[in-house]
C-alpha cells in the first residue's frame, strides 16, 4: 500500500506496513509522528495490537486468538483485564524476554505474578512512556444478574503518552464520566461489542464529549462500525476503520 500523507489541526500521520513479522491479513501499521519521533501501532486481533517508538515494542492485551507465532518479544506488556480475550498468561510468557516489564492492574497480578501493579488514575512512567491509567466499567449493559460485566476499579484503560501526543486504549468499558472528561487526546482506540461494552452510536456519543483527533474502533466483533464512523461525520474527528479480524 502506498503511504499517504495526513494532516489534521497540525497533526502528522503516515500510514506504513509494518516491518514487523505479522500474519499476512492483519491490518497495517498506523504511524504518528510525535516531537520524540514516530509511533507505530500495528492491530494484530481483537484488543490486541503492537506498539513501535524509539527502538522500545510494546504489546497490549496479548491473548488468544490472536497470532502471536514469530512476532519478537517485547519490552512492555499492558493488559487491561482479567477477562480471556485481553489476559494470557501462555501469551505474555511467549512475547516477554529478560527485562520485559509488565504492567496491569491489581486483579490481572493475581494470574500474571510479575506484573507491576498500576491502579485507577495512577501514573507511572516507563522509558520515554507516561502511562495513565484510566477507570474501564459498565454503567448501563450488565449481565442477566443485575451485576456489570466489569466492575468499577477493577480494570484499567491506559493512555499513553510519547512526546506530545497522547494514545488511548479505553479496554472494556461503556462510555464513562472518566472517559469523557479526558483531554488532549490524539488518537483513541473505543471498544464497541454488545453485550460487554457499547454500540457503535453510544460509542460515537462518548467520543464526542472527549473529541481526540483520530478515533480507531477496536474490540468490536459482530459490530457495524460503519454506524461509528457515520454518527461523528462532521465533528471533524478522524475515523479510521481497520480490519482488527483477520481470516488467516
Amino acid at each position: 500500500m502506498t503511504p499517504r500523507l495526513l494532516r489534521l489541526a497540525g497533526f502528522s500521520a503516515a500510514l506504513v506496513l509494518s516491518c514487523a513479522a505479522l500474519p499476512a491479513a492483519a491490518a497495517p501499521a498506523q504511524t504518528f509522528n510525535t516531537d520524540a519521533g514516530a509511533v507505530s501501532i500495528t492491530p494484530i486481533y481483537h484488543a490486541t495490537a503492537m506498539i513501535q517508538a524509539g527502538g522500545d515494542r510494546i504489546y497490549i492485551d496479548p491473548a488468544k486468538p490472536a497470532k502471536i507465532d514469530g512476532l519478537p518479544p517485547g519490552d512492555l506488556i499492558l493488559i487491561t483485564d482479567i477477562h480471556g480475550d485481553h489476559m494470557d498468561p501462555a501469551d505474555v510468557t511467549a512475547l516477554s524476554k529478560s527485562g520485559t516489564t509488565v504492567i496491569a492492574p491489581a486483579a490481572v497480578q493475581k494470574t500474571v505474578a510479575q506484573a507491576k501493579v498500576l491502579a485507577n488514575g495512577q501514573s507511572t512512567m516507563w522509558h520515554s512512556w507516561k502511562i495513565t491509567a484510566v477507570p474501564m466499567y459498565n454503567i448501563t449493559h450488565m449481565q442477566p444478574s443485575g451485576a456489570p460485566y466489569h466492575d468499577k476499579g477493577r480494570g484499567n484503560g491506559y493512555v499513553l503518552t510519547y512526546g506530545n501526543r497522547k494514545f488511548y486504549f479505553a479496554g472494556d468499558t461503556e462510555g464513562t464520566p472518566e472517559m469523557r472528561a479526558l483531554k488532549g487526546i490524539d488518537v483513541a482506540f473505543i471498544p464497541m461489542n454488545l453485550p460487554y461494552t457499547m454500540t457503535p452510536e453510544e460509542a460515537a456519543e462518548a467520543v464526542k464529549a472527549f473529541h481526540p483527533k483520530v478515533a480507531i474502533p477496536y474490540h468490536y466483533k459482530g459490530q457495524d462500525i460503519t454506524k461509528f464512523r457515520d454518527a461523528l461525520a462532521g465533528s471533524g474527528i478522524e475515523v479510521r476503520l481497520l480490519d482488527w479480524y483477520p481470516s488467516n
